[in-house]
């Protein structure tokens, strides 16, 4: 590995517990005729999994290293944000590992692993914008796997879905030190 691969790894989000939790969850409920979109995809790490079970995966992601790893994880992957991109009802399953950590406005990221971390002041920056527009690419029975975390408050995120329209369960969690991990899996109301 050369020194400029290095440096677009560090560019990117790699998979750790919380990529773990979401490819697990998504696993079980991924079909092989399942047009999948994976957003903010990183490595590629959950959507080679899927792509693997065989179902039909596009990643998104706004980090241009990101896209360009999760090509070479054998993903088709798109640099966009969120799901601006994509046709109304073009995916059966979104899965989404969004930056959760709350982070004062000081703290700002400069860099593409502070956007792949930073929730902003509440941890919901990122997740509350996916969830005004998700609901649009979803074909009618469609479902979405959601990572979230307990630092930026699942009760919130919770009624911030059903007040877009979506049912929410918790499918899994993982209890850390500092936090619970949770996969809320949204249906429409």
């Amino acid at each position: 590995m050369g020194l400029d691969d290095r440096r677009e790894r560090d560019d990117v989000y790699q998979p750790a517990e919380d990529s773990d939790l979401l490819a697990t969850a998504a696993m079980a409920d991924v079909t092989p005729t399942d047009r999948v979109l994976d957003v903010g995809t990183g490595s590629g790490y959950v959507a080679a999994q899927l792509q693997a079970a065989g179902a039909r995966v596009v990643g998104v992601d706004r980090n241009p290293h990101a896209c360009r790893q999760a090509r070479e994880a054998g993903i088709d992957a798109v640099r966009a944000d969120l799901t601006a991109a994509f046709a109304a009802e073009a995916f059966d399953l979104v899965t989404f590992n969004p930056p959760y950590l709350p982070t004062e406005p000081d703290e700002a990221a400069d860099d593409w692993m502070g956007v792949a971390l930073s929730g902003g002041e509440t941890g919901r920056a990122v997740i509350e914008p996916f969830l005004a527009d998700v609901g649009r690419v979803l074909a009618p029975e469609g479902r979405v796997l959601l990572l979230v975390s307990s630092l930026a408050g699942v009760e919130t995120i919770v009624e911030h879905a059903a007040h877009v329209g979506f049912a929410s369960e918790t499918v899994t969690e993982d209890s850390f030190p500092f936090e619970t991990l949770s996969v809320l899996r949204l249906t429409r109301n």
